[in-house]
């Protein structure tokens, strides 16, 4: 959990209002959701790792003997705790609320979320997400939204240029039933297959015999990632999907998919007859960890790093969880920690940024009125006493983003002062 000086929170800042403002202008509405959730809604057994992750908050009240009763089961002493996600809080939210919404509901939620991670570059217990859900549309066009909203919000960012990475969890299912996999051995088959950009088909195979996997499903499996492959390129659509496939695809997993591509190729002013430019890439080896994942699932790539800036996907079966009826629903998270690093400087806050460095001399009245005058110019202010070390406090003033500076003596009148750059 960080601590940010005024430069890098008004970065975040100004990161965060491009993202809420391209999500707006695709029609999502923003809400928010307490930072905290009962322990039976995020213990449900939906969140995958991320429930072992979960910070827990004690009950109210308890004494020594109630901490005593239960040293064989934690959770009987506590009651809530911190959301590790905003798609568990969503999903109570609607369930909540559903009268009060349209049938098609887009929502924006930008928030803290906090994971009980060991702490590394990229990886922090506390962090922000930036979610766009879309919930009682089960067309490809709840997809493609998301995908369009999302790939806009990266151009507005000055990251153009990315993709996204694309699969379903019911063509991993059939593919692992077709290989010959038991249900029992598909959580960890899914495990190692989610490894494979890192370790090879090789050690993919190897490490699923290690785990005692059915051994003509492993056979299998490895034979069909070592199948010969024609080179030609085909872009997203039909036959990249059936190409990357075992014969007889599921077709109507295989035409979801196809239609957020078509979806996407005319939102995106592509041609889905010569598509090489559809911003979509079919991977049938994409997992993404999460439990409650029902469908289509998705991560966003960009070429200037190697890992994802973000991922989504279906679960339409969440909902129903909480309101005993199933309401079809799809997400997209982007990364912000990740992506707020990448974003150009030159992105920042276009606004003059002017210090006024002082006298002690100067009437206060003086030197509000200065500002005063500045500000009603659009222009941001501080004011600063002048130091024996002028030059270390512009420096700082330059590091926390100020463009101008002014001296102002005492006498001068309001708009007459000379800014001269900094840095």
């Amino acid at each position: 959990m960080r601590d940010f000086l005024p430069a890098d929170k008004a970065r975040r800042e100004r990161v965060l209002a491009v993202i809420r403002d391209r999500y707006r202008v695709h029609g999502f509405d923003e809400i928010e959701t307490p930072v905290m959730e009962e322990y039976a809604r995020l213990h449900a057994g939906i969140g995958g790792d991320n429930e072992k992750l979960a910070y827990n908050v004690l009950k109210r009240g308890l004494d020594a003997d109630a901490v005593r009763a239960a040293a064989d089961d934690p959770s009987q002493l506590t009651d809530l705790g911190l959301r590790y996600d905003l798609t568990v809080p969503l999903a109570r939210f609607y369930a909540s609320h559903r009268g009060e919404l349209p049938t098609v509901f887009r929502s924006i939620q930008i928030a803290p979320v906090w994971r009980a991670e060991r702490p590394q570059k990229g990886r922090y217990r506390q962090f922000m997400q930036c979610d766009i859900d879309i919930m009682g549309d089960a067309s490809a066009r709840a997809e493609a939204e998301l995908i369009v909203a999302t790939l806009d919000t990266l151009d507005a960012l000055g990251l153009e240029g990315g993709s996204v990475r694309i699969n379903d969890r019911r063509v991993l299912d059939w593919m692992l039933d077709t290989f010959g996999f038991a249900p029992g051995e598909r959580p960890g088959v899914l495990i190692t297959i989610d490894k494979l950009d890192k370790i090879g088909p090789a050690g993919v195979a190897a490490e699923l015999r290690e785990r005692g996997t059915t051994a003509s499903a492993v056979d299998a499996f490895e034979a069909f990632l070592g199948r010969p492959m024609t080179l030609e390129y085909n872009p997203f659509g039909e036959r990249q999907i059936r190409k990357l496939l075992p014969a007889d695809a599921p077709d109507d997993v295989v035409a979801h998919l196809v239609g957020i591509g078509d979806a996407v190729a005319a939102a995106r002013g592509a041609s889905t007859t010569d598509a090489a430019d559809i911003p979509l890439v079919f991977d049938p080896f994409l997992v993404r960890g999460m439990g409650y994942y029902t469908g289509t699932i998705f991560e966003l790539a960009h070429p200037s790093v190697d890992y994802s800036l973000g991922g989504g996907g279906r679960y339409d079966g969440m909902i129903g969880r909480f309101l005993g009826q199933d309401v079809p629903a799809v997400g997209f998270s982007i990364g912000f920690e990740r992506i707020v690093d990448l974003v150009d400087a030159a992105a920042d806050d276009p606004r003059p940024a002017v210090v006024l460095v002082h006298d002690r001399d100067v009437p206060e009245a003086e030197l509000l009125a200065h500002k005063a005058a500045l500000i009603a110019s659009g222009s941001r202010v501080r004011l600063e006493h002048r130091t024996k070390n002028l030059k270390a406090l512009l420096e700082r003033a330059t590091g926390d983003g100020y463009t101008a500076f002014a001296t102002v003596s005492a006498g001068a009148a309001p708009g007459s002062l000379e800014l001269k750059p900094l840095g």
